[in-house]
């Protein structure tokens, strides 16, 4: 049995940079992963998708210059060269971040699918060669991410649906994409294959698409969505499919009381990701998990096992590559640099990646609603916007949550171009107590989108 200092399982956006800081900084560590280095982000979240959305963004522009005194009589979308590229960019990440840990002092690099077999001893069956060696260290670090989770259809085991993994690797433009879901992953790639030139239809369980923004969001996201050609069905229900040998897909859905068949040559399954969790065998050692498989860990990341802790989307909360990075600061400056860092009132801020953008921090309005947080909204749609008004696109709105009394930002929403640039302004303000009083009279550079933020407070007035 080979012993270390510390184990992390998982290299990605948490588990790679914190295994290269604390063998740097004199630990004898090993990283166990068992496919690619760089996790879910950098393989087929991140990295992949939005290289693809350049892609349709340029398609979009090509086919969308005229009003701008451009003419572009034809263009062609050519799929593998699109599927290429994106190719290439992810090795570029992942081959970087190997060779980086490969070359770091102190630091064994091991491919191969770990689980604990005992207290703070885990086994691992390497991929080359199936040798199976066991491990055991004073401390792990769990970074295991999610996978695409799979409902219960009827007949949905029998035909070739897509993930958002799978979907990756098409090198044509399918005819008839029916998308299951109508959330982040569902719209970006909705909106991506709709302007690569398929056919694109939503469903979306729930009555309306983002169901989890405020309802004028939903709403303004449903229209772009619609003025490019995407069929969005809310309130649906997919019930079963059927697919003819090599050929197309039969779905039954039920919209509200109706029943409907629709077909189509793929489907993509988009209904959210689970922890990847199970195949740890985590019982073994004792950690706890909640329902979902999520582990369960404290505001310091580590779980109910002293010296076992949990980071990413793993351990459930805001699956998001900037917060599993954020999850390897906190444990890597706790435990090295002694400091005493929580995930307690830390900033979430997330960005959508559609064509504009959808950028949110903090509270929106549906929420400061519900928990009573007396507030004012603040709201300037984009064709307020002269930068948007330049540039030819006026799609969306900005939107902020204050404090009426000590003028604080308590949120802010932002759908338009370079939604989520105009956002992090707002959240930095938010993290240094800048007032929105303060923004209303800032000088910013004209004429960027951030100088609409004088005019997005100035409703505040009086």
């Amino acid at each position: 049995m080979k012993q270390y200092d510390a184990i992390v399982i998982g290299a990605g956006q948490a588990g790679g940079p914190l295994a290269k800081k604390l063998a740097l900084a004199g630990k004898k560590t090993a990283l166990i992963e068992k496919r690619w280095i760089g996790g879910t982000c950098v393989n087929d979240g991140c990295t992949p998708t939005k290289t693809m959305v350049a892609s349709a963004k340029m398609a979009y522009m090509a086919a969308n210059s005229t009003p701008l005194g451009v003419k572009i009589k034809s263009y062609k979308v050519d799929m593998p060269t699109i599927k290429k590229r994106k190719d290439v960019v992810v090795h570029q990440f992942r081959d970087g971040s190997q060779k980086g840990l490969e070359a770091t002092k102190g630091l064994d690099v091991i491919f191969g699918e770990a689980e604990f077999i005992g207290d703070k001893t885990i086994s691992v069956k390497l991929n080359d060669g199936g040798k199976v060696i066991e491990f055991t260290a004073d401390q792990f670090f769990i970074n295991t991410g999610a996978k695409t989770f799979i409902p219960e259809m009827e007949g949905l085991a029998t035909i070739d649906y897509l993930t958002s993994t799978t979907i990756l690797d098409l090198d044509y433009v399918p005819e008839h994409l029916l998308i299951i879901g109508g959330n982040y992953i569902g719209l970006e790639f909705g909106q991506m294959f709709r302007r690569f030139g398929s056919k694109v239809t939503i469903i979306e369980k729930s009555g309306r698409i983002v169901s989890r923004e405020d309802e004028d969001v939903s709403e303004e996201i449903t229209k772009v969505m619609e003025a490019e050609g995407i069929t969005i069905h809310a309130n649906a229900a997919t019930s079963s499919f059927k697919q003819k040998k090599g050929g197309k897909t039969t779905a039954t859905i039920k919209i509200g009381d109706k029943e409907t068949k629709i077909k189509c040559s793929h489907v993509l399954i988009a209904v959210g990701r689970t922890p990847q969790s199970a195949g740890l065998n985590l019982a073994k050692t004792g950690v706890e998990t909640d329902e979902r498989g999520a582990i369960k860990v404290n505001d310091k990341l580590e779980t109910n096992v002293k010296g076992i802790y949990a980071l990413g989307d793993v351990k459930g909360g805001p699956a998001f590559t900037h917060i599993s990075y954020n999850d390897y600061t906190i444990v890597y400056r706790n435990l090295v640099k002694n400091d005493n860092l929580t995930t307690k009132n830390r900033p979430v801020p997330y960005c959508m990646f559609t064509d504009p953008q959808l950028g949110s921090i903090g509270l929106n309005e549906t929420e400061a609603k519900k928990q009573n947080i007396k507030h004012k909204v603040a709201k300037l749609p984009m064709t307020y916007v002269a930068r948007a008004i330049e540039t030819g696109d006026t799609r969306g709105f900005m939107k902020a949550i204050v404090d009426p009394d000590t003028k604080l930002i308590l949120g802010a929403t932002i759908l338009g171009t370079e939604g989520g640039e105009t956002m992090t302004i707002l959240q930095m303000a938010m993290m240094g107590g800048i007032t929105y009083e303060q923004l209303r009279w800032c000088v910013f550079a004209h004429p960027l989108y951030a100088e609409s933020l004088n005019n997005l407070f100035m409703a505040m007035e009086g």
